[in-house]
């Protein structure tokens, strides 16, 4: 097992003839149709987290379909394979398309895929891959599995802002479900952080959470008036307003 510079270790590639089918089938579809000059737009606009192919969004959903048709269900070992096997890869479509492969496919994955999923979202981390990892697979993992709510307190508190990002974010589609209290806590945990994409995290968990109980999240917000930046409170309040 390989070990990271802050310690952590590198969950391990698993054997599997699926990844090694789908990894073949995905290199032989995204590298014709790369775009180069696209590839450097996109590139900027991703403040340079890492290159591109070039590919847009229904071309590269296009292609993946195309990857995986008559394909078999992947187990849990299958998904941790093409997950890291898609992170070695430089080029951001891939890791694109392993998010969207567990997303289809995280039901299928136990509480132990979680280290898989942390070392996804502290890898060449940004919004555009952290987001939909923590809404659709470490949330659905959590669900699945609310021991592992003791995990998210341990990330909420990370010195790793989208570990943090994560914790906040892992109810977002959780809805009449969500721990309120936790969500709460969490966000009081940050409410003072200087980052611009925790304090949006902030707003943003809150917002959703208001589509169920905007009372609750107004009277969460008045009681801690003060507190949260204005950016949190701002995008908390976007669709109900403070009354």
């Amino acid at each position: 097992m390989r070990v990271t510079e802050d310690g952590t270790a590198t969950p391990p590639v698993p054997g599997s003839p699926l990844a090694d089918m789908v990894l073949e089938r995905l290199t032989a579809a995204y590298g014709p149709a790369a775009d180069p000059e696209r590839a450097v737009a996109m590139r900027a606009y991703m403040k340079d987290v890492a290159p591109f192919l070039g590919l847009t969004t229904p071309v590269r959903r296009a292609l993946s379909r195309t990857v995986v048709e008559g394909l078999p269900r992947p187990d849990e070992a299958d998904c941790t394979a093409v997950a890291l096997r898609c992170w070695e890869l430089p080029e951001r479509e891939y890791q694109y398309f392993a998010v969207d492969y567990l997303r289809r496919h995280v039901r299928h994955c136990s509480s132990g895929f979680l280290p898989v999923a942390r070392h996804l979202v502290t890898t060449v981390p940004w919004w555009d891959t952290v987001d939909p990892l923590a809404a659709h697979v470490v949330g659905a993992l959590v669900a699945a599995d609310r021991s592992l709510t003791a995990e998210m307190d341990e990330w909420i508190g990370d010195d790793d802002m989208w570990l943090a990002r994560t914790a906040l974010l892992h109810q977002l589609r959780y809805k009449e479900r969500t721990d309120t209290a936790r969500l709460f806590d969490h966000c009081l945990r940050h409410s003072g952080h200087r980052d611009f994409f925790v304090r949006k995290a902030i707003g943003w968990c809150l917002r959703e959470y208001a589509r169920t109980d905007p009372d609750a999240v107004r009277a969460f917000l008045a009681r801690e008036q003060g507190r949260f930046a204005p950016l949190s409170v701002r995008e908390a309040l976007r669709n109900i307003g403070a009354r």
